[in-house]
């Protein structure tokens, strides 16, 4: 028998059904996660876990992945497969996993992913000169600090020398989010709010928003957005949420593998500012001008699968 008594449910008791399925399913999964580490880790090290400081120390980077991998299955991926059952009885259609897409748009999707960096480095830079009046430094201290904190950790995350580790931090950095972020903003949230602004941009933009603001990296707030968009319109113009799963994927699997190379000195680390200096400035426009074109290619090309409100409404 079909349990359907959380169909047809309004926007916004919508979403508010969905933060308490996804903090359940959080706290859930963070009490499994020490149940599972305690035998491999050892009880000292969970213990110590809220003061593990030292990013030099290959044993607690171990369990910090440990940790991130579990959470992003318990946090991102699960969350959007329950809400899809609760809300239409198949997570598959809920959220677009059922539907293909053409050999075609992939081949943009790959293309786009690789162009569109020259841009996004340019608004990385502009986004981290961003400054708040002297009435607010305190909060912007906490948000240089919290942006510090982040950017070590990621480091440390992504110091690897061998293609294992190399391997592992595309399947934790790159596979995981991937899929369950996708799953989570475009499948759940810019779907809740498309329905509740009956407009397809609104429900992109401000799931997009909702997207970066959830790194709590504020001076990687502008462009991380943008990225957040632009895989909402892939969703809603490309008709498949594998479109998106598959950006997402590339354009982290692309940033790690060349973290990877620039630690192991195979290339130079001014790749990384391609576009945002003065004598790259050129790179950043031919890059915005090439997603606008792609982006323009990949809604014609898939014309006639697009997500309508109006249907996206109907399986909502």
């Amino acid at each position: 028998m079909a349990f359907t008594a959380f169909r047809d449910m309004k926007p916004l008791p919508q979403l508010l059904f969905s933060a308490f399925v996804i903090l359940v399913s959080f706290l859930a999964f963070f009490v499994l996660s020490l149940l599972v580490a305690l035998p491999i880790f050892g009880l000292d090290s969970i213990l110590n876990l809220p003061t593990l400081t030292d990013l030099d120390n290959p044993g607690t980077i171990a369990i910090l992945k440990f940790f991130q991998t579990v959470q992003a299955i318990g946090l991102f991926i699960l969350p959007p497969l329950i809400l899809g059952y609760l809300y239409l009885g198949n997570p598959l259609n809920y959220l677009y996993l059922n539907r293909s897409f053409r050999s075609s748009t992939f081949l943009l999707v790959l293309v786009l992913m690789f162009a569109m960096a020259p841009f996004i480095n340019f608004l990385g830079v502009l986004n981290s000169n961003m400054s708040l009046p002297e009435w607010m430094s305190g909060v912007e201290e906490w948000m240089r600090n919290s942006e510090e904190n982040a950017a070590e950790l990621t480091e440390a995350f992504l110091n690897v020398k061998t293609l294992t580790g190399l391997a592992f931090n595309i399947f934790m950095v790159a596979l995981l989010p991937a899929i369950g972020e996708e799953l989570l903003f475009r499948g759940v949230i810019q779907k809740i709010f498309t329905r509740m602004t009956r407009n397809n941009h609104w429900g992109i933009w401000i799931s997009a928003i909702l997207f970066s603001a959830m790194h709590l990296q504020f001076y990687g707030f502008i462009p991380r957005a943008l990225l957040g968009a632009l895989f909402g319109y892939l969703l809603v113009w490309g008709g498949s949420m594998w479109l998106p799963v598959i950006g997402h994927f590339l354009n982290n699997a692309i940033a790690v593998t060349a973290m990877f190379f620039i630690n192991n000195e195979l290339i130079t680390p001014d790749v990384e500012e391609f576009g945002s200096t003065s004598g790259s400035y050129y790179a950043a426009i031919i890059s915005l001008g090439m997603i606008v074109l792609l982006l323009y290619i990949i809604k014609k090309d898939n014309r006639g699968q697009q997500l309508s409100v109006e249907a996206i409404e109907k399986e909502g």
